[in-house]
């Protein structure tokens, strides 16, 4: 086969390929380096000063009219001359005529933002609906700790005494270089955020106000009702959080595994697997495997994500709600972990990144008190699950000695009375915000107060997605009128028949799928190396495409390959660190471009500098796009950079150092039985 030349220079498609290729890698390092857009405090602005603009708001019934806008609030009232900072407001308009008072919305966490409430179309008929952003959160200072992430995502377990010391010590790292520059974190607790609800409304031009909250957010909505009643017309609490409460009761967790354990024994196929749910949870929890054969289990992963899988309990919070968590506890008592594995990988995997820890610790610190004697008195009384939710949130309690408190917290740390005319909302089996202290401890306190109980739904995630006409009744009939209206609402039956996919079929796709990946990256690198040893190479054609089309698999085969090493031998190790991304989806993509690209008829210098370009274009384009993303967003675009500039190098290569035409074919020799002829005329010698 004759080999076509290669020219040396620019050409059509070479300079079509250059220029996707530049702009690829201009996105990616856009993207790597510009910050998160961030309200700004304007030029000139006061406190109070509020700028507002039309906007449209996105719902589940579409985007709606809304105005979006700047608060200015200063970062801490109770210092004169306090800097200001800048709170994001939306207000999404109603679509009746003559609204009635508005509803704030306030969302749970802490350490989570309230800018998202897709819900609000169920409202909007005849109110508008405000959402005023968290400060520390959502506003010009964010109260980030990466410190702390990087200290939760390179422990081998997230629960236990090493992790919260060292998590402690991130905390103690973090506020240090906050305060350093120039945050005061006395300014960022529950009181100053009700202030900014406040301000919203005097700045907003409302008279009174409707308060809609939701778990942690129910503890700021019960601060401003006690400090500004009389600008609240109703409020309605879901997930009710009284003072105290940001620190789970192991004793209210066991009673709501016990009822569990009732509605287990009276359904025909969960009776079928246990005779005592109770009794197998503790008895696997006294015995919890550390291997899914050689993958490692976790332990307090195990125990906090079952804590969390638990507070939902409905299919529309699946494949982590309680019936699939409690699938996997009962597969682990009949031999298989796989599915406690699964949710020691999600615990890895969400945990670190799923809070503004900084924003969480100012305001959980409202409950330090607690917290501390709780652990004075020894933590955890020997539960079935160990409470390790609560050692994760508190670092084992080291939370409260690490963070500074805000004096504001010390009048807002009990309940208070209040004639607000309030709703209180509960799931019966809600694990993280259970009706029974919104009953004994804050339902007593209100003069004006009333409590729905929703039998056998839980958290957020249920409340909000079942049955939504329902929700939409109970919430609008009790802001209209006044009025409990549960009469849309059918009784939710808890399923513990989760289907296919249960926790243990998600670990073994799992590991099927990366141990998938890593086969076909091998086998494809073989496959292109055999050509290319056995053939010469490829066509400058079948050369493109390769190197369009085998980068994806290749890149997902070498992370693949690199992840399941790692969670073998250094389970201390992060998925998405760089050390398990860039080298191996580096080298495989680079190996796999060079070898698309290579033929052996190319000079042996040209093949040396074009195995070392695509390599090391490969690792840099690998950086690149680690850093445009987190996740498994994050390893796309490290596949996507590692691609780019592996083809860039190669290009480069080929456009300015390539000979002008390649060597010609090196012809076989000839078969020694191969008959000589002579031209017809030529004399024998």
């Amino acid at each position: 086969m004759d080999a076509k030349p290669y020219a040396r220079g620019f050409t059509g498609a070479r300079i079509t390929a250059l220029a996707i290729i530049v702009i690829m890698v201009v996105a990616l390092g856009y993207v790597s380096v510009r910050g998160e857009a961030r309200p700004v405090v304007p030029a000139g602005a006061r406190a109070g000063t509020l700028t507002l603009k039309g906007c449209t708001y996105d719902t589940e019934a579409g985007a709606l009219p809304a105005d979006c806008g700047t608060l200015v609030v200063p970062e801490n009232p109770r210092v004169p001359g306090s800097r200001l900072i800048a709170l994001p407001v939306t207000r999404v308009r109603a679509t009746g005529p003559n609204p009635a008072e508005p509803i704030f919305r306030l969302a749970g966490g802490p350490g989570q933002s309230n800018m998202s409430f897709p819900e609000a179309s169920r409202l909007t008929e005849r109110h508008d609906v405000v959402l005023v952003g968290y400060r520390g959160v959502d506003g010009s200072v964010v109260l980030d700790c990466p410190e702390v992430t990087s200290a939760l995502r390179h422990s081998a377990d997230l629960v236990g005494a090493e992790s919260s010391r060292r998590v402690s010590q991130a905390f103690t790292e973090c506020s240090g270089r906050l305060t350093r520059g120039g945050v005061d974190l006395d300014g960022y607790s529950l009181p100053q955020r009700a202030d900014d609800l406040e301000a919203a409304r005097t700045a907003l031009g409302y008279r009174r106000v409707n308060l809609l909250s939701q778990s942690a957010g129910t503890r700021t909505a019960m601060i401003y009702a006690w400090r500004h009643p009389e600008s609240i017309r109703r409020s309605v609490m879901f997930g009710v959080n009284p003072p105290g409460h940001f620190l789970w009761d192991p004793a209210i967790t066991d009673d709501q595994l016990a009822h569990y354990a009732e509605l287990c024994a009276a359904d025909d196929g969960c009776a079928a697997r246990t005779d005592d749910l109770t009794a197998s949870l503790r008895a696997t929890a006294a015995r919890l495997p550390d291997r899914w054969g050689l993958l490692p289990v976790k332990d307090g992963n195990v125990r906090a994500a079952t804590l969390f899988g638990l507070v939902n309990s409905t299919k529309a919070a699946a494949p982590l709600n309680a019936p699939t968590v409690l699938d996997a506890w009962l597969a682990a008592a009949d031999g298989d972990p796989s599915g406690l594995w699964a949710l020691s990988v999600l615990a890895d995997l969400s945990f670190p990144a799923s809070f503004v820890w900084g924003e969480s610790a100012s305001a959980g610190m409202i409950d330090a008190g607690p917290v501390d004697r709780y652990y004075a008195a020894g933590g955890d009384p020997g539960s079935i699950l160990g409470n390790a939710g609560a050692d994760l949130l508190w670092a084992g309690g080291g939370l409260t000695k690490a963070w500074p408190i805000s004096p504001g917290n010390r009048e807002y740390q009990t309940v208070r009375p209040t004639g607000v005319e309030t709703l209180l909302i509960s799931g019966s089996v809600d694990f993280t915000t259970p009706a029974q202290p919104a009953t004994d401890e804050l339902l007593p306190a209100l003069s004006n107060g009333r409590q729905v109980i929703l039998t056998e739904l839980g958290h957020g995630t249920d409340f909000w997605r079942y049955q939504p006409e329902a929700n939409r009744r109970l919430l609008t009939a009790f802001f209209d009128d006044g009025q409990v209206d549960t009469s849309r609402y059918e009784t939710h039956r808890v399923e513990f028949e989760v289907g296919p996919l249960s926790l243990p079929t998600v670990a073994k796709v799992l590991v099927g799928v990366l141990a998938g990946f890593a086969l076909i990256a091998v086998a494809l690198l073989g496959a292109m190396a055999y050509r290319v040893r056995r053939r010469g190479g490829f066509g400058p054609r079948a050369g493109v495409w390769l190197r369009v089309l085998t980068p994806m698999f290749l890149g997902l085969g070498g992370w693949s390959t690199a992840v399941l090493i790692v969670s073998i031998l250094w389970p201390a190790a992060f998925p998405g660190d760089l050390l398990v991304t860039v080298p191996p989806i580096g080298a495989a993509i680079g190996l796999g471009a060079y070898l698309a690209w290579v033929r052996r008829d190319r000079p042996p210098r040209i093949r040396h500098r074009g195995l070392a370009a695509a390599l090391a274009g490969s690792f840099a384009g690998a950086w690149l796009g680690s850093s445009a993303a987190e996740g498994l967003a994050g390893t796309m675009t490290t596949i996507v950079g590692a691609a780019a500039i592996a083809n860039l190098a190669l290009l480069v290569l080929d456009v300015f150092f390539a000979p002008g035409r390649s060597a010609l074919p090196v012809p076989a020799a000839p078969s020694p039985t191969a008959t000589a002829t002579k031209p017809a005329g030529v004399p024998p010698k």
